[in-house]
């Protein structure tokens, strides 16, 4: 219990037996730095036993803390599972899943394949130019 409760406590009761403090003896407390060096007077209990402990609560180290969350590689693993199934989609299926899963932005589209360009040739053959050049010409 702290003092001033028991101070306000004894005031409340009024008890006659308790002496006044002389005015000088007693502590100003509207002074701004009252509450400071009271403070500062009230020394800290033994290190360690400050903070508000659980019953049964273990003391987890850091290290251990930093290997449980510590990601984890399962490529290998994925690749066997993926690797010793039967089944394998068509790659119409496969394809509409990446295009699902790609992004939206430039750079996570696939370059644009050049479309293939086809040599330029004529629609007639020699057979075709030689039977023209007969009816137009007019040579057998």
């Amino acid at each position: 219990m702290s003092a001033s409760l028991l101070r306000r406590g004894l005031e409340l009761l009024d008890v006659p037996g308790r002496r006044e403090a002389p005015p000088r003896l007693q502590r100003q407390r509207d002074s701004p730095g009252a509450v400071g060096t009271a403070r500062r007077r009230k020394k800290p209990s033994a290190t360690g036993r400050t903070k508000a402990t659980v019953k049964g609560r273990v003391v987890k180290s850091a290290i251990e803390e930093y290997h449980k969350k510590k990601a984890v590689n399962h490529l290998r693993e994925n690749l066997q599972y993926m690797l010793k199934g039967q089944f394998v989609a068509d790659k119409a299926t496969t394809e509409r899943i990446l295009v699902q899963n790609r992004g939206r932005k430039a750079k996570d589209q696939p370059p644009t394949k050049a479309a293939k360009k086809k040599p330029e040739g004529t629609v007639f053959t020699e057979e075709d130019f030689r039977k023209f050049e007969r009816e137009y010409f007019g040579r057998p």
